[in-house]
């Protein structure tokens, strides 16, 4: 499978940094290589050759890079690995700068080395047809190290993340609850569903705005899943209050969900369907989320600032 450009990329400004970092130290008498065995010395440093078959990576075809033993520099990508059938790791392409060609002093072969230390690698032919890029790296498995892709894509990875904002009244009691559940990374109150930009508390309490008091929810879904939190979501209010919660009335305080995507659609239509089931009258709204309105900084975070509990939200189970 080959990678994504994104991966590419990444593998690239890898080189790119191990190239430049390496390049100004290359005269370095601190320059640390790794240690080798007496045989990957034979042939990395005195460009021996391994016997045929016999290295572990010739028959070797899992995903990741494989780089040069001695300095660790990345050199080959396995999507450009193939079965060259000569007993040794066959390569149609380099990682580009990585690699090095040498014409051997009898003029018939051209040798290949990494080009950050010189470390022997193998051979290269061209013509034999082999692929479409017509060339062959024959590269001792002795001279190499090999990074699988699952274990690169973990250290690079950038955590994934996900939306959704929900209205259930005074919006210090929804976020209360949220917040404290385990995947949820960040909550932020706010207004929305409304037709004035950039309103301020007092504009939505006057109830002309439209607009309803929210909190936006960034989650990790590997921690806590939608339909987790959406239960959360009905179980620390009453879904069936219409524009209203509790003892705070109007069309700001009404019970939304402005979901960012068809997943949480779903969930949420099937949600509704179990409590309506269950003979609630559910009023909750589905609406894909517009444009989000931080509410002013004194709204956030306020019952972790004060130190006490909603007087309006309260848990019930009705899962």
């Amino acid at each position: 499978m080959k990678y994504t450009t994104a991966l590419f990329i990444i593998f690239t400004f890898s080189i790119l940094s191990c190239q430049n970092i390496n390049n100004e130290n290359k005269n370095s008498k601190t320059m640390k290589y790794n240690k080798l065995t007496e045989e990957e010395a034979r042939v990395i440093l005195h460009k021996g050759t391994e016997r045929p078959h016999t290295g572990k990576y010739d028959n070797f075809f899992e995903e990741g890079t494989y780089n040069c033993k001695q300095c660790g520099t990345p050199l080959y990508k396995s999507d450009a690995k193939f079965d060259g059938h000569c007993g040794w790791p066959s390569f149609d392409e380099e990682i580009e700068g990585a690699v090095k060609r040498i014409p051997d002093a009898d003029g018939m072969r051209t040798e290949i080395v990494c080009a950050n230390c010189g470390g022997h690698l193998g051979h290269v032919f061209l013509g034999e047809g082999y692929t479409e890029k017509n060339t062959r790296h024959c590269v001792n498995s002795v001279s190499l190290s090999f990074s699988p892709l699952k274990d690169f894509v973990k250290d690079f990875e950038i955590p994934k993340t996900e939306t959704v904002i929900f209205a259930s009244g005074c919006f210090w009691g929804t976020e209360y609850w949220l917040q404290k559940q385990k995947g949820v990374i960040s909550t932020e109150v706010g207004y929305i569903g409304g037709h004035v930009r950039n309103p301020t508390y007092e504009q939505v309490c006057t109830k002309t705005t439209g607009h309803a008091e929210a909190v936006k929810v960034v989650f990790n879904p590997n921690e806590i899943s939608y339909e987790e939190l959406a239960k959360i979501f009905f179980e620390t209010h009453d879904p069936t209050q219409v524009d209203g919660q509790g003892p705070d009335i109007g069309n700001q305080y009404r019970s939304e969900i402005f979901y960012t995507n068809d997943n949480q659609k779903l969930i949420s239509e099937k949600l509704i369907n179990i409590l309506e089931e269950k003979g609630l009258k559910v009023a909750t709204k589905l609406t894909e989320a517009p444009k989000f309105w931080k509410a002013e900084n004194y709204h956030q975070d306020y019952y972790e600032h004060k130190g006490t509990k909603p007087y309006c939200h309260f848990y019930n189970k009705k899962f």
